[in-house]
């Protein structure tokens, strides 16, 4: 591996990351996965933007759906984050706390924020897919401490706080 290669690796995994499970609904059932790389792009329209690694398995499935739902996580959720991180985890199991919106996409209903998205561009960046999807539906859920990765490890970013004014 190059100097440039592991260093980027480097300096990224020492960049803490908010984490989010994407799911959707396909022909041939529900998939999803863990992304850390989630950011806002947009506010008119409302607009998100995340990579997938792969156009194959999960990753592929996702890049073909109509729509899409992204649950960012709490501290409870490390399990499911970790499951949706390893290609063949448990995922969509009955002890796991999912139901499903109206429209179909599998639903995470304790997660911190779930935004449903509606994928507008895939962008193929290298080996990867670059996402923008609009947002078209905001579930807000119950407060509770943010689930990041930071040098590899799940963490939990301090207790939630009441917003001011609140």
């Amino acid at each position: 591996m190059s100097d440039l290669i592991a260093d980027f690796k480097t300096a990224f995994r020492i960049h803490p990351a908010g984490l989010a499970l994407v799911t959707a609904a396909t022909a041939t059932g529900p998939v999803g996965l863990t992304a850390s790389s989630v950011a806002s792009v947009a506010l008119d329209p409302t607009s998100l933007v995340f990579s997938v690694t792969r156009a194959t398995g999960t990753a592929g499935a996702l890049l073909g759906a109509h729509s899409l739902v992204v649950h960012f996580l709490g501290a409870q959720h490390e399990d499911l984050a970790r499951h949706f991180a390893t290609s063949g985890g448990p995922r969509f199991t009955s002890d796991q706390p999912w139901e499903r919106l109206p429209t179909g996409e599998p639903f995470l209903p304790d997660a911190r924020a779930a935004l449903r998205a509606v994928p507008t561009h895939l962008l193929p960046v290298g080996s990867s897919t670059l996402v923008v999807a609009e947002v078209v539906e905001v579930h807000l859920g119950p407060p509770s401490p943010a689930l990041i990765w930071h040098d590899l490890r799940y963490h939990a970013l301090g207790a939630e706080e009441e917003p001011a004014g609140a």
